[in-house]
C-alpha cells in the first residue's frame, strides 16, 4: 500500500509537532486493520477554532469549534478504478481543541491528536458512531485495536 498524504498546517503550536512519517504510520495501521490495501490518498488541514467553527456550522449545522471533520471523498466508484489511489477525503483537525481536550482528559496532545487522525480515517471510510449505539460500540472498538497497534492507550478509559 502506498499512502498520498496532503499535509497543510494552518495553525501550527509548540505543544504537538506532527511527523509526516507519523502520520503516515497511523493512516496506514488504520486502513490496514480495516482490510484495506489499495494505494489512497488523504488530505489533512490543521486548522483553528474559527476555521473549524466555520466549517462546522456550515456542514454540520453545529454553531462551535470541534475536534476533527470528516470529508469522505465523492467520487463515483465506477471512476475509482481509472484513477492511481483511491482518494479517501479530506481530514480538518482544530488543534486548539484537541490541545484542550488532552489536558480535560489527561492525555499527552500527541496521543489524543493520533486518535482523532484514526477516528476521523474510520469515518472517512464510513464508520459512524453517531447512528446507533451498536455503531458507537463498533467505531470505539476498531480505534482501541488500532491505537494498541500504535503502542497507543485505551482513549475511553476513564483517569
Amino acid at each position: 500500500m502506498k499512502l498520498n498524504l496532503s499535509l497543510q498546517q494552518e495553525f501550527k503550536s509548540s505543544d504537538l509537532v506532527l511527523k509526516r512519517v507519523q502520520l503516515k504510520k497511523t493512516i496506514e495501521v488504520t486502513l490496514r486493520h480495516v482490510d484495506i490495501d489499495s494505494d489512497c490518498e488523504i488530505g489533512i488541514a490543521c486548522v483553528d477554532h474559527e476555521e473549524s467553527h466555520r466549517l462546522n456550522l456550515e456542514y454540520r449545522g453545529k454553531d462551535k469549534s470541534t475536534n476533527v471533520l470528516s470529508f469522505p471523498s465523492d467520487i463515483p466508484e465506477e471512476v475509482l478504478p481509472l484513477l492511481d489511489a483511491r482518494p479517501l477525503g479530506d481530514l480538518v483537525i482544530c488543534i486548539p481543541v484537541v490541545l484542550q481536550e488532552a489536558i480535560e482528559q489527561d492525555k499527552t496532545a500527541h496521543d489524543h491528536f493520533m486518535h482523532m487522525l484514526v477516528h476521523g480515517t474510520l469515518h472517512l471510510l464510513g464508520y459512524d458512531h453517531e447512528l446507533s449505539d451498536e455503531d458507537a460500540e463498533e467505531m470505539e472498538a476498531l480505534e482501541i485495536e488500532i491505537l494498541a497497534k500504535l503502542g497507543l492507550e485505551n482513549p475511553y478509559l476513564e483517569r
